[in-house]
Order: structure tokens, then C-alpha cells, then sequence
């Protein structure tokens, strides 16, 4: 619990995720580690006078042993929710049921089955939120602002305005939203809590128009026509922080990976670069089968071109995503199988996190392949064109968030359709050095327009309007 005596926070951000994490050494100590991303960029923005606070979640047995230490870094407040209810809240629901909605991933002959163990968890995603908003309303000043994080904490806008109406208040979702039909597979009650959950803000915003516009037309089919509450819509496409990106891609240890990938590729051969993490809405699977149908029908591509696709493993916890892992590594296998040869891998896979390396294949990129299946943003798709030396070519997914913004110089695809993703990657390959170089520079424009210090202040000064 916060001191009586300390000062109440004038802007706070609440996420699952903080900025830092804790790690218990063999000796006891506890380490810390800085995040980095667009809050931790945004907050900062706002100067360190600010009186500002993030609320997270303790999120590992470190994070945990923190809080029960009471240590802590300056201007964060971990919450030790009790380790059942968080895994019930964010693997139950938030990323088993909610995630699956607004991506629209479920396969629907057999999920979703809403049950009595749906329900028992449902219960611990309100208690989850509940403790946020009781720590929001416990830490923040008379008519502070607060920032709250996406469909972890849909609940928790109208929670805290019940506790403390005289805060602003705002509500950020990171992914895409679903259309009417398809959030409608929720039970009816649980999808009009969720809505009325976000309109206990003052503003409730996006990342495009496009999910904004969803969530409308889903407060409309459910809760009936307008926004009873009042709140207001706004959109806030994030950008890639382009200063930050281009410093870090040439220190030292970047241009060591690039020297490693260079030897891997091989002399004078060209590049087909992805980076991901192994979600579901990221169609890892089907872009490397369209990379398979290129080099079936395009075979003057082979030995002249090859696919780097970098596979972070990502919520390794859940056995839906640990067997969509060990598909992407047994396709990436079966094409090199068909086409390798001695001195050639068609594809190289790596599983292995490695930011360095991310950067350095950024640098390299002569074609940037990103087809989610439905993306709040994706900002792969912005960062790669800042980065990139020789100008990329983007392929881009028209479900991919980023669309709105950089489609118009993209190769579009249907993230479903192989044989157009497979001709895209033809088309990419084979533009011309002078038209690759114009598209990049028009994508690196546009994917920094609204870098994430900007993009936090202009949700922050919205509140005030």
C-alpha cells in the first residue's frame, strides 16, 4: 500500500505490463530491468517533475518478490495480485477468449465454449481489473489523468469512475476490435459489461479508424443506438521512433549480427525478411508456404533469394501456441528440405529473441513480409523502412492495422491467399531499385508520423478538450 504521506500522482498509466521487471539472483539480490516500447517512450515525454505513476501487475516470482521486499523502482506501482487470479484473468480470458475475439481466430464448429469454467474465470478477470481501479482511485490527485492499457483492463474505466469521479479518464486498446457479428459470439451480458467497461471513460481510442468505427457499431447492436455515456472516440495511429531505431541499429553488436547474417545468406543474394512473435494473428505458417509457392513457380528465384524469418516464441504457456511453434519450425524445415542444397538454405529460422539481430535483418532487407491475419497495428511494418539501407519493399497485409496508413505504398495482400501472397513476393523481388527506394522513403514518412512520445501527449492533451 502507498504512504499516507506521499504525493498523489497527477497522470497515471495502468497496464498488465509495467516498464520494469525483477529478477532473484542465487544470492538472494533482486535485479532490475527497464522495458522499452511507446508507454515507456510517452511517459517519459511528460518530464520527470510530472508527478506521474504506472500501475502493473507483478507478473513474475521476481516482480512478486519485489513487492513483498517493498522495493521498487521511482514512479511504479506493482500490484501483487494473487497468481491464480492472474492466470485465470490474462490467460483465461484476456488471452484465450478476449484476444481470440477481436482477431477473430477462433475456429468456430468447436470454440468458443462458454462454460461454467469460462464463468469462474470471468470472475477473476473483475477482480484482476478491480485491483487496478482500487489502486488508481487509492494513488491518484484530485482530477488526475489516467491512461488505462487495453482489453487486459477493459473493465476497470468504469470501476475507477465509480471510486473517483472527478478523474479523467482515457481507455487505449492495442489490438484491432471486432465487427458486431463476430463480438457477439460472447455471452450477452459479458459483451455489454466489456462495452460499458470502456465507456466509463471519458475517451476511449485506437489505433485506426477502422477498430474505432467496430467498437461503435458493437456499442450499437449491443447496448442500443449512441454512446449513452457520453464518451468520446479518438484515434492515435502509434509510429515508430525513428531516432531511437536508426541509433540502435548501428552500435556495435548490430553490425556484428549483420557480419553473422551476411555469411549465412550468402553473396549478392537477395532478401525476404519477416520478425515476429509466434501469435496466431501473425500467419507466420502462411507466409512461409507462400514463400514455398514462389520458389515452385518461380524457380530463377532459387539460390538467388532467401527468406529471413525471425520466430519469437510468445506465450509458450498456452498449448494452442506452443503446437503453432512447432508448425512454423517444421514448415521453415520441410522448404528447406525441398529446395536447399549444399550451399544454399532457402530459409533461415530463428527462434531465439534477439533484438540485435532483429535490427541488423531490418538492415539487410530487400523485401519486408508482413500478413497478419488482423493486426491492431503491426510495427514491423513502420520500423523496417526506417531502418532499412538499401530501401525495402513492403508486402503488406490489408488486415494489418498499418494498412490505413501505408498501404498506398505497399504490395497489398490477402493474408489468406498463398498464391497472391506468393506473386506479391514476385512482384516485391523484382522492382526496380528506383521504385523501391521512392515507396521506402514515402513508407519511412509515414510510419513516423506520429512517433510514441507525440502519440502519448496527444492522447493526454485529448483528455483535456
Amino acid at each position: 500500500m502507498a504512504s499516507t504521506a506521499a504525493p498523489k500522482a497527477q497522470v497515471l498509466v495502468a497496464s498488465n505490463r509495467g516498464p520494469v521487471s525483477y529478477t532473484v539472483g542465487e544470492d538472494g539480490s533482486l535485479s532490475a530491468k527497464r522495458g522499452g516500447g511507446g508507454l515507456v517512450s510517452g511517459l517519459s515525454a511528460i518530464g520527470s517533475d510530472a508527478d506521474s505513476l504506472w500501475v502493473c501487475a507483478a507478473l513474475s516470482d521476481g516482480d512478486r518478490e519485489a513487492v513483498r521486499r517493498g522495493e521498487g523502482e521511482p514512479g511504479v506501482r506493482m500490484l501483487d495480485i494473487p497468481a491464480d487470479v492472474h492466470a485465470d484473468a490474462y490467460n483465461g480470458i484476456a488471452n484465450s477468449v478476449l484476444w481470440f475475439v477481436h482477431h477473430m481466430l477462433y475456429q468456430t464448429p468447436l470454440e468458443p465454449v462458454f462454460d461454467a469454467e469460462f464463468r469462474r474465470q470471468w470472475e477473476s478477470y473483475r477482480a484482476y481489473n478491480r485491483a487496478f481501479a482500487e489502486a488508481l482511485a487509492e494513488e491518484a490527485a484530485e482530477g488526475a489523468a489516467v491512461m488505462i492499457q487495453d482489453y487486459h483492463l477493459a473493465l476497470a474505466p468504469r470501476m475507477l469512475r465509480q471510486l473517483r469521479p472527478d478523474l479523467r479518464i482515457g481507455h487505449f486498446s492495442h489490438t484491432p476490435w471486432a465487427p458486431p457479428d463476430y463480438f457477439r459470439l460472447l455471452p450477452d451480458d459479458i459483451a455489454a459489461e466489456l462495452l460499458t467497461g470502456i465507456l466509463g471513460a471519458d475517451r476511449a481510442a485506437f489505433l485506426t479508424r477502422r477498430w474505432a468505427d467496430a467498437f461503435t457499431a458493437c456499442c450499437h447492436a449491443v447496448l442500443g443506438p449512441g454512446i449513452p455515456s457520453g464518451t468520446r472516440i479518438g484515434v492515435h495511429g502509434l509510429g515508430a521512433d525513428a531516432e531511437f531505431l536508426r541509433e540502435r541499429a548501428h552500435r556495435a553488436d548490430v553490425d556484428e549480427r549483420m557480419a553473422g547474417l551476411r555469411e549465412e545468406i550468402g553473396e549478392g543474394r537477395r532478401t525476404i525478411v519477416r520478425v515476429d512473435r509466434t501469435e496466431l494473428s501473425k500467419n507466420i505458417v502462411r507466409g512461409l508456404l507462400a514463400y514455398r509457392h514462389l520458389l515452385r513457380e518461380h524457380p530463377d528465384w532459387r539460390e538467388r533469394v532467401v527468406h529471413v524469418a525471425f520466430a519469437y516464441p510468445s506465450r509458450q504457456d498456452l498449448a494452442v501456441y506452443r503446437d503453432y511453434t512447432a508448425e512454423v519450425q517444421r514448415v521453415a524445415e520441410a522448404v528447406n528440405a525441398e529446395f536447399g542444397t549444399a550451399g544454399w538454405s532457402p530459409v533461415l529460422l530463428h527462434v531465439k529473441d534477439d533484438f540485435a539481430r532483429s535490427l541488423a535483418a531490418y538492415r539487410l532487407a530487400d523485401v519486408a513480409l508482413v500478413n497478419p491475419i488482423r493486426d491492431g497495428m503491426n510495427l514491423v511494418a513502420k520500423e523496417v523502412p526506417v531502418v532499412s539501407e538499401s530501401g525495402c519493399a513492403l508486402v503488406l497485409s490489408r488486415e494489418a492495422g498499418a494498412f490505413e496508413e501505408l498501404g498506398e505504398d505497399a504490395v497489398c495482400v490477402n493474408p489468406y491467399d498463398v498464391v497472391g501472397t506468393a506473386e506479391a513476393l514476385h512482384s516485391a523481388l523484382s522492382m526496380g531499385e528506383g521504385e523501391r527506394s521512392e515507396r521506402c522513403k514515402r513508407l519511412a514518412a509515414a510510419a513516423t508520423a506520429l512517433p510514441p512520445a507525440r502519440w502519448f501527449l496527444d492522447q493526454l492533451g485529448a483528455l483535456d478538450d
